[in-house]
């Protein structure tokens, strides 16, 4: 049986009376769509966060979207952020009509770099847009400063962040608005695609809850363009309010599994080696991934795959700017050179809290013996 980087039917199996009932509670309520299980949802997962709202959202990539629309950000202005990201951070910006400016990442932790961002913003400038990657936050006070000097707003892309913290703060709670996915995969993931954005701000939860829904304000009637069709699902949020009693343990397993491969690999760090993930200082990391990185990348992919039935995952291979959707852009390769570097060398090893030891034991032991006979 070939091993992959992530499952969820161990996850499934422990929680599937839950799970089950969830879905058997939202079949029976008389209400299928934007019910109890939205407006419960969003109103724990705001409280979990200690903002005042959460909009349910169908998906991450409208999160981000959305975000960006009720914070006033359209065609015409320009958004900074990171080209070492998942596309659709870059794709919820074409999305809102805005134009992506891309800063280079730092080294270290694969986070946008602070120092470069003052360089970037021009007079279409209108918001920055840090992705907290991997798990762990980007330096949030640096980019709020920038910010704050240039009048700028702060939409947090939070997909892989789900409860994690810099220097005690939450994700999410720092910026103008927070975009989240509820991706299966995620830290907090659902059982199909789902997403919220939160705030702090009146204004902007009332835009968020027009967008969601044509525009509308009251049912056939518009107030106001653009208007989207992006409603979280019921049965969706009902299940994400069951597993968000479970985040923090869900986020503790993670942690524990990335303290096993420091315990297992990291004697086979060194200059010119593997690299373990690094956590910046301040950080909790909740390892929405576990991203090492390898000069000799692609012969130990191939090297795990034929002996021995590993098959594992880059996050990501080509840098958004790099990728002919969005030549466009005119950013040529090598105009981020720590991204386009990273790019080269990165790879994930399996994580999820419910990882089996021996799962985890097997892939260390493979990629050691692969490391020590390069």
């Amino acid at each position: 049986m070939v091993t992959h980087v992530w499952d969820y039917l161990p996850e499934y199996e422990a929680e599937r009376d839950d799970l089950l009932d969830a879905v058997s509670k939202v079949f029976a309520s008389g209400r299928l769509v934007l019910g109890e299980s939205v407006r419960g949802f969003e109103a724990e997962f705001a409280a979990y966060h200690g903002v005042s709202h959460c909009v349910g959202v169908d998906n991450g990539t409208n999160a981000v979207k959305l975000a960006l629309e009720a914070c006033g950000i359209g065609p015409g202005d320009e958004v900074v952020t990171v080209s070492n990201t998942a596309a659709p951070t870059v794709v919820a910006i074409h999305g809102a009509g805005a134009r992506p400016v891309f800063v280079d990442v730092r080294d270290d932790d694969h986070l946008m770099d602070p120092d470069l961002v003052e360089s970037a913003i021009t007079p279409r400038t209108r918001a920055i847009l840090p992705v907290h990657l991997y798990g762990q936050c980007a330096d949030m006070d640096a980019l709020g400063a920038v910010a704050d000097r240039h009048g700028l707003a702060v939409v947090e892309d939070c997909a892989q962040a789900h409860g994690a913290r810099r220097n005690g703060v939450r994700a999410g709670t720092t910026g103008d608005a927070a975009a989240y996915s509820f991706y299966p995969t995620k830290v907090l993931g659902a059982y199909g695609d789902g997403g919220a954005v939160l705030t702090g701000d009146d204004a902007t939860a009332a835009n968020l809850r027009r967008l969601r829904y044509y525009g509308m304000e009251e049912t056939y009637y518009v107030e106001r363009l653009p208007g989207h069709n992006s409603r979280l699902d019921e049965v969706q949020a009902e299940i994400l309010r069951r597993k968000l009693t479970r985040l923090d343990l869900y986020v503790k397993g993670r942690q524990e599994v990335a303290r096993r491969y420091e315990e297992g690999l990291g004697d086979l760090c060194g200059e010119g080696g593997l690299e373990l993930p690094s956590v910046t200082p301040g950080n909790d990391h909740v390892y929405y991934v576990y991203v090492v990185r390898h000069p000799h990348r692609e012969e130990i992919l191939r090297l795990l795959r034929e002996r021995y039935d590993i098959a594992l995952n880059i996050s990501y291979p080509w840098p958004v700017h790099t990728m002919r959707g969005f030549a466009h852009l005119g950013v040529p390769v090598g105009a981020l050179p720590v991204t386009e570097r990273l790019a080269e060398r990165i790879f994930s090893l399996p994580m999820y809290p419910s990882l089996p030891r021996a799962t985890q034991d097997r892939v260390i032991t493979a990629l050691r013996e692969v490391l020590e006979g390069l």
